[in-house]
């Protein structure tokens, strides 16, 4: 469960500069796009290391040149299909050749990142137009890497289409929703392990490897879907539908998954043994360039990751790696795996120190040298130059709210810092690492996106965002302000807070407090955003968030100090917080409110009932109320089973301390949320109610996690500030 954003309004071209000077920032401003950052579309590194491919306006995929900017081709266009149904790109792959473009329209979610869609290949040379499949809908269609077939899921069955004559190979029958899934992950390994296609080629295009999903014994949730606007539901008018799937709770079975192997020459399928263990995850399979299956086994504690090659002809496996935390292991880290060419070397992040770091290892996993080293940890691995020996990185190096890019040598030597500008930097290298592109904002700046050659020189500016920086000049913006403070027990926290654009010292203010507060979160980060805590303090308000205790980029023992007790570190931290800011001269310390949303509407619950009156109103939205009713591999990875740790898990919900509910409160929810169930809240809600306490409680009628679509986001907001300006 990750939700440490919230997007406030879709993209939109920015405004003509404003001459209204000091306008106060409102809601409306935020959901009309006045203030959204122009950015670039995603860029595609080419195999050449000298061009990439990019989607330009939506209408074509076009090939630059790195060192002059031009472009070299238009390599696909909606133009050229002759099909009025493909109106533009939203995405797109190419084999290992780049002779052939996949690429889908049509697309419907199903959950965060799982939709299905219509497929078609482009073949660049014929100019020529293959939709995957007229029979059926698809699912997490690739190419083969020799770009002669695609493979798809769809309806739980794993197909393979050769694009030569057309021919269709069916490689599972078995495919029967909430039973048996084939190729994609079910709901719980989808949203937790953060992925949607569980099958892969091989580097040789002559096996196809996947993941098979038995739900079957997982038991089943549903929620009533409403007529409302949505036309699938027009029908529903007198009798609701119900949504069913499985869903796994804390404490609950899981899929019972196998792996399993297609060999296109002799149609054979062959299991791949990962073990006598069922009650386990295989979170990724993926291939070495040797041409060995690579599985990745991970006990329902998460606690122990073992990596396995598999023969995947005889179904016969080897450990090759095998790490154990005292806590958990984080599965951020899966997919930094990185083979050398040959495969007889692999890099991989570990926390084996206390601090995520990247080490090399030999191929049958007997370690060669730890990479980075230092109190500070790794945040993204971009890849390996082999010719050089070179490793790029992201780090957490200058303080936990700052992102630098560094290059080093695998044996530790020759770091250098790519980055210089104090903030966030990202970076996107070329194949070959002759190029970059880097993205850099902070506070105060609006992204910024830059082209150089691998010294740092700059070949060019691609996008500064100086008409968003001149806009501001006009506004009433107030930047985010950085600070750290000393809890009682000694603790040093990093925060930010914004202050009303007139701000006077010698007033008094109220303080709305924002957080996420979730395992390995961050929101105190040095980047650009314009967003509701704008909104906030031109009503007069300071808005005030803090990282507490398990919140990242600051080590092992800082974010996992939660292990067992979710929620009272982090509690005990927004109460610290808040009884900082109270002695602030200019803090109203009558008037300090909280609001979170997810793991942070958690937290307000418990902020308001077990703060034993600190806040003076909170609005909490689609909050876990007891982790027992959440899912089982985000749960069980930082509290273990309700069997083994009921007092963790009960101690810690705030429906335990219903009772003791001190302010005003706001409770909000969507009723067709697949994430975090409105289970939670009606829970709470009928817990408060038994206890004679009073709050407002409010529905959104068939909205999921995100609480979205047509007007409600916009609905969901005034709410919320209307609340503030009332009872704060």
């Amino acid at each position: 469960m990750r939700l440490t954003k919230i997007l406030l309004a879709v993209i939109l071209p920015l405004t003509a500069v404003c001459q209204q000077v000091d306008r106060k920032i409102t809601l409306d401003d935020l959901f009309n796009g006045k203030f959204n950052e122009n950015g670039i579309d995603v860029i595609t590194p080419m195999n050449d290391g000298l061009h990439y491919a990019v989607i330009e306006n939506d209408t074509k995929i076009v090939k630059y040149s790195y060192e002059t900017g031009k472009k070299v081709a238009i390599l696909a266009s909606v133009e050229q299909f002759g099909d009025s149904t493909i109106n533009y790109f939203t995405n797109f792959k190419f084999d290992r050749s780049e002779s052939k473009i996949i690429f889908f329209s049509d697309w419907q979610y199903i959950y965060r990142r799982s939709f299905t869609a219509k497929f078609y290949v482009w073949d660049i040379a014929a100019q020529r137009l293959t939709a995957v499949s007229d029979e059926r809908r698809q699912q997490v269609a690739t190419l083969s890497p020799d770009g002669t077939k695609v493979a798809y899921v769809s309806d739980n069955n794993l197909y393979i289409k050769n694009l030569a004559d057309g021919a269709e190979t069916q490689v599972t029958t078995d495919g029967l929703k909430n039973s048996i899934i084939n190729g994609i992950p079910d709901w719980v390994y989808e949203e937790e392990f953060e992925y949607n296609t569980a099958y892969c080629w091989s580097p040789d295009s002559r096996n196809l490897a996947w993941c098979r999903f038995d739900e079957s014994a997982v038991p089943t949730y549903s929620f009533s879907m409403f007529a409302g606007r949505e036309p699938e539901h027009a029908e529903n008018k007198l009798y609701p539908s119900d949504y069913t799937y499985k869903y796994p709770k804390a404490g609950e079975c899981n899929s019972v998954v196998t792996v399993w192997n297609y060999n296109l020459d002799n149609q054979q399928k062959t299991q791949i043994d990962v073990g006598p263990e069922t009650d386990q995850y295989i979170p990724r399979i993926t291939w070495s360039p040797a041409g060995k299956l690579v599985v990745y086994r991970l006990n329902r504690l998460q606690n122990n990751l073992e990596l396995l090659y598999a023969d995947a002809q005889t179904g016969a496996t080897e450990k090759f790696y095998d790490e154990t935390n005292k806590y958990y292991i984080d599965e951020s880290y899966f997919d930094f795996l990185t083979f050398n060419a040959d495969g007889s070397k692999f890099l991989i992040v570990s926390e084996r120190d206390g601090w995520s770091h990247i080490y090399l290892h030999k191929a049958d996993g007997t370690l060669l040298n730890q990479v980075t080293k230092g109190e500070w940890d790794v945040t993204d691995f971009y890849g390996f130059d082999e010719p050089t020996n070179t490793v790029f990185y992201q780090s957490a190096e200058r303080g936990a709210a700052v992102r630098d890019v560094y290059s080093v040598k695998t044996d530790g030597t020759d770091k250098k810092q790519i980055s210089k500008d104090l903030g966030t930097n990202n970076c996107v290298f070329s194949k070959g690492f002759k190029y970059y592109i880097r993205e850099f904002s902070n506070a105060k700046t609006p992204t910024i996106y830059t082209l150089h050659e691998r010294s740092g020189k700059l070949i060019r500016t691609l996008e500064d965002n100086q008409a968003l920086a001149a806009i501001l000049k006009t506004w009433q913006f107030s930047p985010k302000e950085f600070l750290q403070f000393t809890t009682p027990d000694g603790i040093s926290l990093n925060a930010w807070m914004v202050k009303p654009y007139d701000f006077n010292p010698a007033k008094k203010y109220p303080v709305l407090m924002v957080q996420y507060s979730g395992p390995n979160s961050q929101e105190v980060l040095d980047e650009f955003e314009v967003g509701w805590e704008q909104v906030m303090a031109a009503n007069g308000y300071i808005v005030f968030c803090c990282d507490g205790r398990g919140t990242g980029a600051r080590g092992e023992a800082f974010r996992k100090v939660t292990y067992l007790q979710i929620g009272k570190y982090e509690l005990a931290d927004q109460l610290n917080a808040a009884n900082y800011l109270k002695l602030l001269p200019y803090i109203d310390a009558n008037r300090v409110g909280i609001w979170g949303w997810s793991f942070g509407g958690f937290m307000v619950l418990n902020c308001l009932t077990q703060g034993n009156g600190t806040f003076k109103a909170g609005i909490a939205v689609a909050p876990v109320t007891n982790w027992r009713y959440y899912d089982n591999i985000y749960t069980e990875r930082f509290m273990r089973t309700p069997q083994e740790n009921a007092a963790g898990y009960d101690d810690n919900s705030p429906i335990t301390h219903a009772a003791d509910l001190q302010g005003n409160l706001l409770l909000i929810h969507g009723s067709a949320d697949d994430n975090v169930h409105w289970q939670n809240s009606a829970e709470m809600c009928e817990a408060l109610v038994q206890a004679g306490k009073q709050f407002d409680y409010f529905v959104y009628t068939n909205r999921n996690h995100s609480i979205y679509g047509g007007n409600t986001r916009m609905h969901l907001y005034n709410k919320m500030l209307q609340f503030v300006l009332e009872k704060l």
